[in-house]
Protein backbone atom coordinates (compact mmCIF):
# COMPACT_ATOMS: atom_id res chain seq x y z
CA UNK A 1 0.00 0.00 0.00
CA UNK A 2 1.24 3.37 -0.88
CA UNK A 3 0.07 6.82 0.66
CA UNK A 4 0.58 9.91 -1.62
CA UNK A 5 0.44 13.00 0.74
CA UNK A 6 -0.48 16.70 -0.26
CA UNK A 7 -3.07 18.96 -2.55
CA UNK A 8 -5.96 17.96 -5.12
CA UNK A 9 -6.99 20.86 -6.53
CA UNK A 10 -8.62 21.90 -10.24
CA UNK A 11 -6.83 22.49 -12.73
CA UNK A 12 -8.69 25.47 -15.07
CA UNK A 13 -7.31 24.34 -18.52
CA UNK A 14 -10.85 25.01 -20.41
CA UNK A 15 -13.05 23.05 -18.52
CA UNK A 16 -12.22 22.23 -14.82
CA UNK A 17 -10.42 19.31 -14.51
CA UNK A 18 -9.27 17.63 -11.32
CA UNK A 19 -5.47 17.92 -10.80
CA UNK A 20 -2.77 18.28 -8.32
CA UNK A 21 0.58 17.06 -8.19
CA UNK A 22 0.09 14.62 -5.19
CA UNK A 23 -3.87 13.32 -6.78
CA UNK A 24 -2.55 12.97 -10.28
CA UNK A 25 0.30 10.57 -8.87
CA UNK A 26 -2.10 8.43 -7.15
CA UNK A 27 -4.59 8.12 -10.05
CA UNK A 28 -1.28 6.88 -12.11
CA UNK A 29 -0.76 4.42 -9.03
CA UNK A 30 -4.52 3.12 -9.31
CA UNK A 31 -4.55 2.85 -12.47
CA UNK A 32 -1.23 0.43 -13.15
CA UNK A 33 -3.18 -2.03 -10.29
CA UNK A 34 -1.36 -0.88 -7.09
CA UNK A 35 -3.17 0.14 -4.11
CA UNK A 36 -3.02 3.22 -3.17
CA UNK A 37 -3.79 6.07 -0.40
CA UNK A 38 -4.72 9.40 -1.21
CA UNK A 39 -3.78 11.58 2.14
CA UNK A 40 -4.95 15.12 2.48
CA UNK A 41 -7.72 17.66 3.20
CA UNK A 42 -10.76 18.16 0.26
CA UNK A 43 -13.60 20.53 0.47
CA UNK A 44 -17.32 19.48 0.79
CA UNK A 45 -17.73 22.38 -2.07
CA UNK A 46 -19.05 20.76 -5.44
CA UNK A 47 -15.73 20.40 -7.11
CA UNK A 48 -13.99 19.08 -3.95
CA UNK A 49 -16.66 16.21 -4.55
CA UNK A 50 -15.97 15.90 -8.15
CA UNK A 51 -12.67 15.15 -6.66
CA UNK A 52 -13.62 12.66 -4.51
CA UNK A 53 -15.52 10.79 -6.67
CA UNK A 54 -12.54 10.92 -9.18
CA UNK A 55 -10.59 9.30 -6.48
CA UNK A 56 -13.15 5.99 -5.62
CA UNK A 57 -14.40 5.99 -9.39
CA UNK A 58 -10.45 4.81 -9.80
CA UNK A 59 -10.12 2.57 -6.68
CA UNK A 60 -8.11 5.16 -4.55
CA UNK A 61 -8.62 4.66 -1.04
CA UNK A 62 -9.88 7.62 0.56
CA UNK A 63 -10.07 6.31 4.21
CA UNK A 64 -7.71 8.88 4.94
CA UNK A 65 -9.55 12.22 3.48
CA UNK A 66 -10.30 15.14 5.84
CA UNK A 67 -13.48 16.88 4.80
CA UNK A 68 -13.61 20.37 5.15
CA UNK A 69 -15.79 23.45 4.57
CA UNK A 70 -13.09 25.43 3.21
CA UNK A 71 -13.21 26.38 -0.87
CA UNK A 72 -10.87 24.25 -3.37
CA UNK A 73 -7.93 25.62 -4.91
CA UNK A 74 -8.32 26.37 -8.31
CA UNK A 75 -5.07 26.47 -10.91
CA UNK A 76 -5.48 27.75 -14.14
CA UNK A 77 -3.70 26.43 -16.77
CA UNK A 78 -1.93 28.31 -19.56
CA UNK A 79 -0.38 26.22 -22.51
CA UNK A 80 1.74 27.96 -24.57
CA UNK A 81 3.04 26.67 -28.18
CA UNK A 82 6.19 25.27 -27.76
CA UNK A 83 6.38 25.36 -23.88
CA UNK A 84 5.15 23.46 -20.86
CA UNK A 85 2.05 24.44 -19.01
CA UNK A 86 2.25 27.75 -17.05
CA UNK A 87 0.31 27.86 -13.79
CA UNK A 88 -1.48 30.28 -11.81
CA UNK A 89 -2.24 29.33 -8.05
CA UNK A 90 -5.63 30.31 -6.48
CA UNK A 91 -4.61 28.83 -2.49
CA UNK A 92 -5.98 31.20 -0.09
CA UNK A 93 -7.83 29.99 2.61
CA UNK A 94 -8.58 27.07 0.79
CA UNK A 95 -9.29 22.90 1.90
CA UNK A 96 -6.10 21.45 1.20
CA UNK A 97 -3.19 24.30 2.18
CA UNK A 98 -5.89 23.92 5.17
CA UNK A 99 -4.12 20.23 6.24
CA UNK A 100 -2.77 20.47 9.86
CA UNK A 101 -0.92 18.62 11.85
CA UNK A 102 -3.98 16.98 13.86
CA UNK A 103 -5.52 15.73 10.60
CA UNK A 104 -2.60 13.39 10.25
CA UNK A 105 -3.37 9.46 11.21
CA UNK A 106 -0.90 8.26 13.77
CA UNK A 107 -0.69 5.59 13.17
CA UNK A 108 -0.62 5.21 9.43
CA UNK A 109 -2.46 1.98 8.74
CA UNK A 110 -0.30 -1.09 8.65
CA UNK A 111 -0.19 -1.92 5.28
CA UNK A 112 1.32 1.09 4.09
CA UNK A 113 4.81 0.64 2.55
CA UNK A 114 5.76 3.74 0.80
CA UNK A 115 5.00 7.52 1.21
CA UNK A 116 4.77 10.16 -1.67
CA UNK A 117 5.08 13.73 -1.07
CA UNK A 118 6.20 17.42 -2.64
CA UNK A 119 4.69 19.97 -4.72
CA UNK A 120 3.19 23.02 -3.60
CA UNK A 121 1.73 21.58 -0.79
CA UNK A 122 5.12 21.76 0.91
CA UNK A 123 5.08 26.09 -0.22
CA UNK A 124 1.69 26.34 1.81
CA UNK A 125 1.43 26.50 5.81
CA UNK A 126 0.09 24.77 7.82
CA UNK A 127 0.30 21.78 5.36
CA UNK A 128 4.08 21.99 4.70
CA UNK A 129 4.32 21.24 7.98
CA UNK A 130 1.55 18.74 8.70
CA UNK A 131 3.31 16.80 5.95
CA UNK A 132 6.63 17.22 7.15
CA UNK A 133 5.57 15.99 10.77
CA UNK A 134 4.72 12.67 9.13
CA UNK A 135 7.88 11.98 6.84
CA UNK A 136 10.16 12.73 9.72
CA UNK A 137 8.29 10.75 12.25
CA UNK A 138 8.00 7.42 9.91
CA UNK A 139 11.76 7.50 8.54
CA UNK A 140 13.57 4.91 9.81
CA UNK A 141 16.62 4.65 7.29
CA UNK A 142 16.50 1.35 5.77
CA UNK A 143 14.34 -0.34 8.18
CA UNK A 144 10.89 1.52 7.15
CA UNK A 145 8.90 2.71 5.05
CA UNK A 146 9.68 4.23 1.53
CA UNK A 147 9.64 7.59 1.30
CA UNK A 148 10.04 9.80 -2.27
CA UNK A 149 9.72 13.08 -2.86
CA UNK A 150 8.48 15.09 -5.87
CA UNK A 151 9.58 19.02 -5.13
CA UNK A 152 7.72 20.02 -8.76
CA UNK A 153 8.66 23.45 -7.77
CA UNK A 154 6.45 26.29 -8.60
CA UNK A 155 8.85 29.31 -8.04
CA UNK A 156 6.06 31.90 -7.74
CA UNK A 157 4.85 29.77 -4.76
CA UNK A 158 7.84 30.25 -2.59
CA UNK A 159 8.53 33.47 -0.79
CA UNK A 160 11.36 32.98 0.45
CA UNK A 161 14.20 31.16 -1.65
CA UNK A 162 16.52 30.51 0.43
CA UNK A 163 14.49 29.48 3.33
CA UNK A 164 12.94 26.63 1.21
CA UNK A 165 16.22 25.43 -0.50
CA UNK A 166 17.46 24.93 4.02
CA UNK A 167 14.31 22.85 4.20
CA UNK A 168 14.38 21.30 1.28
CA UNK A 169 17.70 20.43 1.95
CA UNK A 170 16.12 18.86 5.38
CA UNK A 171 13.99 16.27 3.68
CA UNK A 172 16.47 14.89 1.88
CA UNK A 173 18.00 13.49 5.29
CA UNK A 174 14.58 11.57 5.60
CA UNK A 175 13.70 10.90 1.78
CA UNK A 176 14.93 7.67 -0.35
CA UNK A 177 13.69 8.44 -3.29
CA UNK A 178 14.10 11.77 -5.28
CA UNK A 179 12.07 12.28 -8.21
CA UNK A 180 13.74 16.15 -9.76
CA UNK A 181 13.52 17.73 -13.32
CA UNK A 182 16.07 19.58 -14.34
CA UNK A 183 14.13 22.99 -13.88
CA UNK A 184 13.85 21.88 -10.14
CA UNK A 185 17.31 21.89 -9.80
CA UNK A 186 18.26 24.95 -11.43
CA UNK A 187 16.48 26.54 -9.46
CA UNK A 188 17.71 24.97 -5.76
CA UNK A 189 21.11 24.77 -7.28
CA UNK A 190 21.76 27.89 -10.13
CA UNK A 191 25.38 27.76 -9.90
CA UNK A 192 25.96 23.96 -10.24
CA UNK A 193 25.89 21.77 -13.28
CA UNK A 194 23.74 18.89 -12.88
CA UNK A 195 26.34 16.28 -11.99
CA UNK A 196 27.27 18.68 -8.77
CA UNK A 197 23.46 19.31 -8.16
CA UNK A 198 22.53 15.45 -8.03
CA UNK A 199 26.20 14.31 -6.48
CA UNK A 200 24.89 16.86 -3.41
CA UNK A 201 21.19 14.76 -3.05
CA UNK A 202 23.40 11.74 -2.50
CA UNK A 203 25.32 12.97 0.09
CA UNK A 204 22.06 14.51 1.93
CA UNK A 205 20.95 10.70 2.83
CA UNK A 206 18.89 10.23 -0.75
CA UNK A 207 19.27 6.85 -1.99
CA UNK A 208 17.75 6.79 -5.56
CA UNK A 209 17.66 9.83 -7.49
CA UNK A 210 15.26 10.14 -10.87
CA UNK A 211 16.42 12.68 -13.06
CA UNK A 212 13.48 13.74 -15.82
CA UNK A 213 14.67 15.64 -18.98
CA UNK A 214 11.18 15.57 -20.91
CA UNK A 215 11.78 14.19 -24.58
CA UNK A 216 15.27 13.48 -23.55
CA UNK A 217 14.15 10.61 -21.24
CA UNK A 218 15.49 10.23 -17.59
CA UNK A 219 18.61 9.18 -15.56
CA UNK A 220 18.81 7.41 -12.30
CA UNK A 221 21.39 7.48 -9.63
CA UNK A 222 21.53 5.10 -7.25
CA UNK A 223 23.98 4.67 -4.45
CA UNK A 224 24.55 1.44 -3.25
CA UNK A 225 25.34 0.17 0.11
CA UNK A 226 29.24 0.23 -0.53
CA UNK A 227 28.88 3.84 -1.54
CA UNK A 228 29.14 3.23 -5.17
CA UNK A 229 26.78 5.11 -7.69
CA UNK A 230 25.37 3.04 -10.41
CA UNK A 231 23.66 5.50 -12.79
CA UNK A 232 21.21 4.20 -15.71
CA UNK A 233 19.78 6.38 -18.63
CA UNK A 234 16.40 5.79 -20.72
CA UNK A 235 15.70 7.12 -23.65
CA UNK A 236 13.11 9.40 -24.46
CA UNK A 237 9.83 8.36 -26.44
CA UNK A 238 8.52 10.72 -29.78
CA UNK A 239 5.08 10.82 -29.41
CA UNK A 240 2.38 13.48 -30.76
CA UNK A 241 1.85 15.74 -27.70
CA UNK A 242 -1.30 17.05 -27.04
CA UNK A 243 0.01 18.95 -23.90
CA UNK A 244 2.28 17.95 -20.69
CA UNK A 245 0.43 18.37 -17.58
CA UNK A 246 0.42 15.77 -15.17
CA UNK A 247 3.53 13.69 -17.08
CA UNK A 248 6.05 14.10 -14.03
CA UNK A 249 3.42 13.27 -11.89
CA UNK A 250 2.54 9.94 -13.59
CA UNK A 251 6.47 9.70 -14.18
CA UNK A 252 6.94 9.14 -10.13
CA UNK A 253 3.72 7.40 -9.48
CA UNK A 254 4.87 4.58 -12.63
CA UNK A 255 8.13 4.20 -11.28
CA UNK A 256 6.53 3.90 -7.79
CA UNK A 257 4.14 1.39 -8.86
CA UNK A 258 6.76 -0.88 -10.88
CA UNK A 259 8.58 -1.03 -7.38
CA UNK A 260 5.01 -2.37 -5.93
CA UNK A 261 4.61 -5.00 -8.84
CA UNK A 262 7.98 -6.17 -8.74
CA UNK A 263 8.20 -6.95 -5.13
CA UNK A 264 10.66 -4.02 -4.72
CA UNK A 265 8.49 -1.41 -2.31
CA UNK A 266 10.94 -1.16 0.26
CA UNK A 267 14.18 0.87 1.13
CA UNK A 268 16.57 -2.16 0.97
CA UNK A 269 15.11 -3.61 -1.76
CA UNK A 270 15.41 -0.22 -3.66
CA UNK A 271 19.24 -0.17 -2.51
CA UNK A 272 19.50 -3.70 -4.05
CA UNK A 273 18.37 -3.17 -7.35
CA UNK A 274 20.44 -4.50 -10.33
CA UNK A 275 21.22 -2.45 -13.75
CA UNK A 276 18.73 -4.19 -15.22
CA UNK A 277 15.53 -3.69 -13.20
CA UNK A 278 16.39 0.07 -12.85
CA UNK A 279 16.65 0.09 -16.18
CA UNK A 280 13.01 -1.32 -16.44
CA UNK A 281 11.70 0.67 -13.98
CA UNK A 282 13.01 3.96 -15.54
CA UNK A 283 11.47 2.50 -19.44
CA UNK A 284 7.89 1.65 -17.61
CA UNK A 285 8.19 4.91 -15.70
CA UNK A 286 9.07 6.65 -18.96
CA UNK A 287 6.91 4.94 -21.06
CA UNK A 288 3.83 5.93 -19.16
CA UNK A 289 4.65 9.68 -18.91
CA UNK A 290 4.64 9.66 -22.88
CA UNK A 291 1.30 8.49 -23.01
CA UNK A 292 0.00 11.25 -20.46
CA UNK A 293 1.43 13.52 -23.24
CA UNK A 294 -1.01 12.42 -25.81
CA UNK A 295 -3.57 13.13 -24.46
CA UNK A 296 -4.92 16.41 -22.51
CA UNK A 297 -4.96 17.39 -18.85
CA UNK A 298 -3.79 14.83 -16.18
CA UNK A 299 -4.82 11.56 -17.80
CA UNK A 300 -2.62 8.13 -16.89
CA UNK A 301 -2.49 5.19 -18.76
CA UNK A 302 -3.98 1.89 -17.29
CA UNK A 303 -1.54 -1.11 -17.08
CA UNK A 304 -3.34 -2.95 -20.21
CA UNK A 305 -2.64 0.16 -21.85
CA UNK A 306 0.72 0.69 -21.04
CA UNK A 307 1.65 -3.32 -22.01
CA UNK A 308 -0.21 -2.57 -25.02
CA UNK A 309 1.86 0.13 -26.47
Amino acid sequence: MIVCCGEALMDMVSLPIPGGSPFNTALAIARLGVRVRFLGRLSRDFFGERLVATLRQNQVYTDLLIRSPEPTTLAFVHLPSGKGPEYSFYTQGTADRSLCPEDMPNPLPDAVRCLLFGSIAMTMEPSASAIESVIFREYAGSAGRLISLDPNIRPFMIPDREAYIRRFEGWLKAVHILKVSAEDLAYIYPDQDLPTALRRALSLGVRLVLLTHGSAGAVALLRKEDDEILRVKTAGRSVPVVDTIGAGDTFHGAFVAWLALYEHLAPDLVAALTEDELAQALAFANKAAALVCTRSGANPPTLAELEGV
